[in-house]
């Protein structure tokens, strides 16, 4: 039978990431009321509002550079970024339940817990107040705040220099099997977030109360 890990074993902090995790965030949302041709949306998805455009967008401080960027690299969908950004806000639902009730039950018991997310820094300051359990963190590095991105080690030490805490003591949850990866090779601990159950036996079998 094999040792049930210590009390010092066990993390005592819980980092989140935002997007796919506690956001209800996904660009279709948008798309589908601009392109009513399934076809025609998953091109736009392929061809425009694909990684590389979403990543630009995740280290800046203003989405408007990467913006005006890719409508002078790709004209023929210089509609359908600058849309992207200005009407960002049709891309978040709400918070994901029951990952939010997880996170409150977390903080209720005096777990403290921080963000960590690729988000631009503009769109993420005008998001900020349509997600009150944001509140609920000590603290959220915000990659376009930053100027860098999961999983760069680099971000990671800024998430551990702000928050004052080291890797042994956190577990991270992401729904990036890349950035876990990542946040593994830092020494953290890694939870890939593909349900809210599944995560949430996870945290739990982790000895926090989630």
């Amino acid at each position: 039978m094999s040792a049930q890990p210590s009390a010092s074993d066990l993390p005592r902090v819980v980092v989140f990431d935002l997007g796919g995790v506690l956001v209800d965030w996904n660009p279709r949302y948008l798309l589908a009321r601009l392109i009513p041709d399934p076809e025609a949306l998953e091109r736009a998805l392929a061809e425009a509002i694909n990684q590389p455009f979403l990543l630009s967008l995740d280290i800046a401080r203003d989405s408007g550079h990467p913006m005006r960027a890719a409508m002078i690299r790709r004209p023929g969908h210089a509609a359908l970024y600058e849309a992207y950004v200005t009407r960002f806000q049709e891309t978040i639902q709400g918070g994901i339940e029951p990952m939010v009730g997880a996170a409150r039950r977390l903080h209720d018991a005096g777990v403290p817990l921080h963000g960590l997310t690729n988000w631009a820094a503009d769109t993420f300051a005008a998001t900020r107040a349509r997600l009150p359990f944001l509140s609920l963190f000590r603290d959220i590095v915000v990659s376009g705040e930053e100027g860098v991105i999961k999983p760069d080690p680099a971000i990671f030490d800024i998430l551990f220099r702000r928050g004052g805490f080291t890797a042994a003591d956190a577990v991270f949850v992401d729904d990036s099997e890349k950035n876990c990866i990542g946040a593994r090779a830092v020494g953290l601990r890694a939870i890939h977030h593909r349900t809210p159950d599944e995560t949430i036996a996870a945290l739990r079998a982790l000895g926090l109360p989630a």
